[in-house]
């Protein structure tokens, strides 16, 4: 793929036209003051498996948006008793939380690590053990239109909940310093990984989105004609007349309002060749974020962006701030 973007000059300087509602704050206020009147109750089982030798390995159950049970993975290195900077980690669309083995890197540099499930998802890769309670209206296939009809009814409203309950979960083990909590992911991760930084707030202290989605959504879906962000495309194909109230839902849901809000530390990569996530709704965020923040530009990449050369730049940033 070619550069299809905005020049890189225009790049570093791209705004997108505010699309916040006024009522933003006091929505997610009050969507995690609903959900903060159940119990966390985060669960971390031991799991006994002859080949993790190295590593401390556990199941995790914990509570997420509306006290609905979410699953996880905890890893940290064997036998550390001493309280570990933790990383929490959202995964790519479609993508479940499959393995402990698929969460090793962070650990190898010193790092616990847990991992959240992505409810409803993981059957396209990576299997998944969370079901998605709250499903409501007609929807294309996928995730990006599930409950769009409404901001209370919208799928990311309960994914994000999660994400800023899974920070929490986190915290609550004996073996994480809970001064010391990173948000990573990339692509949806990547996404999640904004939304999970503002909400959680100061309980957050370093957020590293690689090729984040779920970013500025009205471009997004007239830019490019790539998965994921075309379901939104084709519902509104049958939808008609129907653009200005699913803009208005995303809004509430979109990467560039909650950049301005996260007080952590940030890492960002985009790909300048990306159709998926298009470099413009990638700086879009990241130029609204307001805290000490840098990006990694990868020229020839899609939306595989840096690979094993952003993991071990995203481990090295990781290291020296945490």
């Amino acid at each position: 793929m070619a550069l299809f973007d905005l020049p890189l000059a225009q790049l570093q300087k791209y705004r997108a036209p505010n699309t916040e509602p006024a009522d933003f704050d006091r929505f997610w206020k009050q969507t995690l003051a609903d959900s903060a009147k159940f119990p966390l109750d985060a669960r971390f089982e031991r799991v006994k498996d002859s080949i993790y030798n190295l590593i401390d390995v556990f199941d995790v159950t914990f509570n997420g948006f509306m006290g609905q049970p979410i699953k996880g993975w905890f890893l940290k290195p064997a036998g550390q008793k001493a309280p570990l900077p933790c990383m929490v980690q959202f995964i790519g669309y479609g993508g479940g939380r499959g393995f402990p083995t698929d969460f090793l890197a962070p650990v190898m540099a010193g790092f616990a690590l847990f991992a959240m499930d992505t409810r409803g998802q993981g059957s396209a890769w990576g299997t998944g053990d969370t079901p998605d309670e709250g499903v409501a209206g007609p929807q294309y296939p996928g995730f990006m239109t599930r409950g769009i009809g409404s901001r209370e009814t919208y799928y990311y409203r309960r994914v994000f909940t999660d994400a800023a309950r899974a920070v929490e979960a986190a915290a609550s083990n004996p073996s994480v310093d809970p001064k010391r909590i990173g948000v990573m992911g990339g692509s949806q991760g990547g996404g999640i990984t904004l939304a999970a930084a503002a909400l959680a707030g100061k309980k957050v202290k370093l957020a590293w989105a690689d090729v984040p989605f779920l970013c500025h959504y009205d471009r997004a879906i007239v830019i490019t004609d790539s998965h994921p962000y075309n379901e939104i495309v084709r519902y509104l194909a049958v939808h008609r007349g129907q653009k200005e109230a699913v803009l208005k839902t995303l809004s509430y849901f979109d990467g560039v309002n909650f950049a301005k809000r996260i007080s952590a530390r940030c890492l960002f990569s985009v790909g300048l060749m990306d159709v998926t996530c298009p470099p413009s709704t990638v700086y879009a965020a990241y130029n609204n974020v307001k805290t000490p923040k840098e990006i990694r530009i990868y020229d020839f990449n899609s939306h595989e962006g840096g690979g094993a050369f952003q993991v071990t730049a995203g481990l090295r940033y990781a290291v020296k701030h945490l």
